[in-house]
């Protein structure tokens, strides 16, 4: 099954498509487990490209073993774009996706997605916030939509899996715009790993949240603006939402335990 946008068609024609994507050159950004990801450009157009390989029968069987579900192929990531599409989050453009194989340790797949130009991770945009605050209403704004996101993901029953801030990619160009905060498009991206589990939700949606809370530590944010994200993730008054505090608490400790891993030292207390 190959799925492929009227250009790449034409482009690709009378050409094995997994082979053809597989010379290509480009900018590699990963390369691990059976999986790589680069850009490339194809027509004077840039393109992310993700192909899977297999991740052969070992990795399969130690995962299973471990009570991990592997991600086996890009079918999971063309899925989640199509998903998150239909409930009117910005993610990344689909230009084609397919895979062969009826193995699933070695499975052939790829997917293809347009570049996001002029686009920069949360991570990198809000790196300086502690010592260059940005304009009330534009960090506001951003915890709004971030929060509105997750909140959309949740209530559909999806779990990311890896929300972190830098999975968020704002398009920079709103800054040469009068009314910037209209125009302001953040897109989740890195959907490979993304889930509708039939259960344990609570425990993925604690799991993301506390990524994100873990991912956001050090960019200066106020006990105010963790209870705007809070308030607009639960979509009640304050008072209402802070009702669950086995939730956040849970959230809280896991944050700040993922944060003393990565860091080897405690984060700076909020709650």
């Amino acid at each position: 099954m190959i799925t492929l946008t009227e250009t790449l068609q034409n482009h690709f024609k009378n050409q094995d498509i997994i082979e053809a994507l597989s010379a290509l050159p480009g900018k590699v950004y990963r390369e691990k487990d059976g999986r790589k990801t680069f850009r490339t450009p194809i027509n004077g157009k840039n393109y992310f490209i993700k192909l899977y390989a297999g991740i052969g029968w070992k990795t399969l069987l130690t995962s299973l073993i471990r009570f991990r579900l592997p991600v086996l192929s890009a079918q999971n990531e063309w899925k989640a774009i199509l998903q998150l599409e239909s409930l009117g989050i910005e993610t990344m453009k689909l230009a084609g996706y397919g895979e062969r194989g009826w193995s699933p340790a070695g499975r052939q797949s790829f997917v293809i997605t347009d570049e996001l130009a002029d686009t920069l991770s949360l991570e990198n945009f809000c790196r300086n916030w502690p010592s260059t605050p940005p304009e009330k209403s534009l960090k506001r704004a951003l915890i709004t939509r971030v929060a509105q996101i997750t909140r959309t993901l949740h209530a559909n029953g999806m779990i990311h899996r890896d929300l972190y801030i830098c999975h968020f990619l704002l398009d920079i160009s709103f800054q040469s715009k009068t009314n910037h905060r209209r125009n302001l498009h953040l897109y989740l991206i890195d959907l490979h790993r993304m889930q509708k589990p039939l259960c344990l939700q609570r425990r993925g949606k604690l799991k993301d949240l506390a990524a994100l809370y873990f991912s956001s530590m050090d960019i200066g944010l106020s006990l105010r603006d963790l209870f705007r994200f809070i308030r607009i993730y639960q979509n009640k008054p304050l008072k209402s939402a802070l009702q669950d505090r086995r939730l956040w608490g849970h959230v809280n400790r896991r944050a700040r335990s993922l944060y003393q891993k990565a860091h080897a030292r405690k984060p700076s207390s909020l709650f």
